[in-house]
């Protein structure tokens, strides 16, 4: 749908290559191309309004964008239902392909540790507190610690899809097994194990680091940047504990723990006319309707709106050269890319999608 190439120096080997490339740019893309004939007047219109929202601060926590829009603009992009972030390759499975929809997300607590301690001079630490020291002895300990877990109705639908055998399937929705479970599957396919863990876990991960001024100055002061993110049935009380835990009472008291992000997981019905009409997406450009509920371990947009109790889920198509383990494994690492064909195909399956949504919610 567009009168020039988007992707015109961008492109090698049928890729698009870029940060964001396989959970937002594809799909911002796809839907850009997929609207537009909605209004061109190339197609006819639907039964109710559609909305196409692009806002440029996801990655920064969405305040400014999605969150801003919400909360002080309503009127204009109030919706029942909502197309979004993030989409997957479909899953093999013993009975043919299945693809996830995204109908939940984990929450994130991401917080700001601070450590302080006594300035001196860097040839003379004996006795000093040395606030880097603080700092890192808890990053030390909150990147090693096991974290609490718990067995979503999503980690359950993800288990009995795959079709992994009684024995597996068994260790996989059990609290007191899942760890070694997902030690046994990471001897075969560790960006399997990696998604499995993140799905069934609290996750914490110590990403930013600054302290001190000097070399020869012992710190006075450190931080460190920690992102979080919580299953539902988890809170800032489920991280707080944890932490206090891991870091005993001594060192926990000796750190101050200021929050950079609080919001909780959410989850969408999986039913509807939505659900309905994402299962006719699939079937007319995949050739199955075969889709089960997932729950992404990262954050959306989709937070805020659900909030509002809009129905939001993140769906796609992708083509056959990349697998869910590879995909999942990109998310802000190297090589991060997307096929040209996959963004056609998302761009088919939610042009399908929408036109069939009018249809289920009429009949509704």
């Amino acid at each position: 749908g567009w009168d020039h190439d988007p992707f015109e120096g961008l492109i090698d080997d049928g890729f698009v290559w870029g940060r964001g490339a396989v959970d937002m740019l594809n799909v911002t893309a796809a839907m850009a191309a997929a609207f537009r004939p909605f209004l061109s007047g190339e197609k006819d219109p639907l039964p109710g309004d559609l909305i196409y929202l692009a806002v440029a601060d996801e990655e920064a926590g969405g305040t400014f964008g999605a969150k801003w829009l919400v909360e002080n603009h309503w009127d204009v992009v109030a919706c029942d239902y909502q197309l979004t972030e993030v989409a997957y390759p479909p899953i093999t499975t013993p009975d043919g392909l299945a693809y996830p929809v995204s109908v939940a997300e984990k929450g994130p607590y991401w917080r700001k540790l601070i450590a302080r301690g006594v300035p001196g001079h860097g040839s003379q630490p004996h006795g000093r507190e040395n606030a880097v020291v603080d700092l890192g002895t808890a990053i030390a300990r909150l990147a090693e610690a096991p974290t609490p877990v718990i067995i979503t109705e999503e980690w359950q639908a993800i288990v009995e899809i795959l079709g992994l055998g009684p024995d597996m399937s068994a260790a996989l929705l059990d609290p007191d097994q899942l760890d070694a479970a997902i030690e046994a599957i990471a001897a075969i396919d560790p960006e399997m194990a990696r998604i499995a863990h993140a799905l069934t876990h609290l996750t914490v991960s110590p990403n930013v680091v600054h302290g001190g001024v000097k070399n020869n100055v012992i710190a006075e002061e450190g931080h460190a940047d920690v992102d979080i993110r919580a299953l539902p049935g988890q809170d800032e009380t489920t991280v707080d504990d944890h932490f206090r835990k891991v870091l005993g009472s001594e060192l926990y008291d000796r750190l101050q723990f200021e929050p950079i992000m609080d919001y909780p997981a959410g989850s969408s019905p999986k039913e509807g006319p939505l659900w309905e009409a994402v299962g006719d997406g699939y079937e007319q450009v995949a050739g199955t309707r075969r889709r089960f509920p997932y729950l992404i371990s990262g954050t959306t947009d989709a937070r805020f709106f659900r909030t509002r109790g809009v129905v939001a889920y993140g769906a796609g198509v992708f083509d056959d050269r990349m697998g869910t383990g590879e995909f999942a494994s990109m998310f802000h690492g190297h090589n991060e890319r997307v096929s040209v064909d996959s963004v056609g195909l998302t761009t088919d399956f939610l042009a399908n999608t929408v036109e069939r949504f009018g249809v289920h919610s009429v009949a509704e």
